[in-house]
């Protein structure tokens, strides 16, 4: 399919999706400005991008490659979205069985890829492990992700669009932003299995942003993002009088790194061993709030 037919495409859901061009681009983890010239057509989608399209607006990554038939699977109207000629994800009839007819599995591919890094490490994790996980072929797997580096990097949008969203969902109730930050922090802590595994994924995917430069942009823009959320929090509370006076992003970073580095200490620790716990975490990050940013 021409490219511009696929940048069409594209700007079909973010219509759908009713929200700006900028914000598709933070939902999506990349810098805006690649998404318009991506849509300009003067820069190519990746494989990963459109996966995260797919991912985000609840269409079928074929039909954004225009390998979909005319009664294939096609994209969802958000219910909040104006009218648009985009037809249901999920029709009656879809095309015959093969790699491009089983376009609908991205998401499913990403998630099982996820689960993998966690238990295996990235370098661990074959192609044929993950289409077994999948219950399909290395060939359908190749479709949607023709090498590890285009599954790696939907992997890293995958977990940073997750880990956004979470942190979204955790904080959207209060106000006050001593509160927020202290929840901030308790959902950066790996307390559960689920959380360690996460994290463990997390690390490995810091091991590649310092080999892979696709992986390491993705890694430049989330931090960048997760950093400015820390530091509007602290921002909030210094005019709410609950922070003190401090530079909101220098504390922001410092805040970060903290929870970077104890984490990897909680996970280089068996739970139940000598070692640094969740719980030694997260008393030693409310105790760097409290001594720093707290006001007397």
């Amino acid at each position: 399919m021409q490219h511009d037919e696929v940048a069409e495409r594209v700007r079909q859901v973010i219509r759908a999706a009713g929200v700006s061009q900028r914000e598709f681009a933070r939902r999506m983890v990349i810098d805006p400005s690649k998404l318009s010239r991506s849509l300009g057509g003067t820069r190519r989608f990746t494989t990963a991008e459109l996966a995260r399209v797919a991912d985000i607006a609840d269409v079928d990554a074929g039909w954004l490659l225009g390998s979909a038939t005319e009664h294939g699977a096609a994209p969802v109207r958000q219910a909040d979205a104006p009218p648009t000629d985009v037809r249901p994800r999920r029709a009656r009839n879809t095309a015959a069985a093969s790699p491009a007819a089983d376009s609908g599995r991205p998401l499913q591919i990403v998630r099982q890829t996820v689960r993998l890094i966690a238990e295996q490490g990235f370098h661990s994790v074959r192609v044929a492990d993950i289409a077994e996980a999948c219950g399909t072929s290395t060939a359908a797997i190749h479709y949607h992700f023709p090498g590890r580096d285009e599954l790696l990097e939907a992997a890293a949008r995958w977990c940073m669009d997750e880990d956004t969203a979470r942190r979204a969902a955790g904080t959207a109730d209060t106000d006050h932003a001593g509160d927020e930050l202290r929840l901030l922090i308790e959902l950066q802590t790996p307390y559960t299995p689920q959380q360690r595994r996460q994290w463990s994924v997390w690390l490995d995917l810091w091991a590649e942003a310092a080999r892979s430069t696709a992986v390491g942009e993705l890694h430049v823009e989330y931090y960048r993002q997760w950093r400015d959320t820390v530091a509007e929090v602290i921002r909030r509370g210094i005019a709410q009088q609950v922070f003190r006076p401090v530079d909101p992003e220098t504390a922001a970073l410092g805040l970060t790194a903290l929870i970077d580095g104890l984490a990897s200490q909680v996970l280089a620790t068996t739970p139940g061993e000598p070692g640094t716990s969740a719980e030694d975490m997260h008393a030693a990050l409310l105790g760097h709030v409290d001594a720093t940013l707290t006001a007397r």
